[in-house]
């Protein structure tokens, strides 16, 4: 790790002491973990999100899937084993 001088106001500094004490951690652990945080949000607004597995996902299904999959996706995933399908697939 690197030794770093930040200046902040000292309400916030205050602020952010009493609320890493209060969930037991240090003022600079809190602070590395608010920066790791803002970091990931940053990334993944900017797109660089590669290690979220949900946004990395480039697979696209083709084959036969329900007609009305998308209306009633939680049905086929939790309920109804009844099934109309429709074939996607491409040549």
């Amino acid at each position: 790790m690197k030794r770093t001088t930040i200046m902040i106001p000292n309400e916030l500094k205050t602020r952010a002491t009493r609320h890493a004490k209060k969930i037991g951690m240090s003022l600079g652990g809190f602070i590395r973990e608010a920066l790791e945080k803002a970091m990931e949000v940053e990334n993944h607004r900017s797109g660089k999100d590669d290690e979220d597995p949900f946004f990395s996902d480039k697979t696209v299904f083709s084959g036969k899937s329900p007609s009305d999959l998308s209306a009633n996706h939680d049905d086929y995933l939790y309920e109804s084993n009844e099934v109309q399908t429709l074939d996607v697939t491409r040549p």
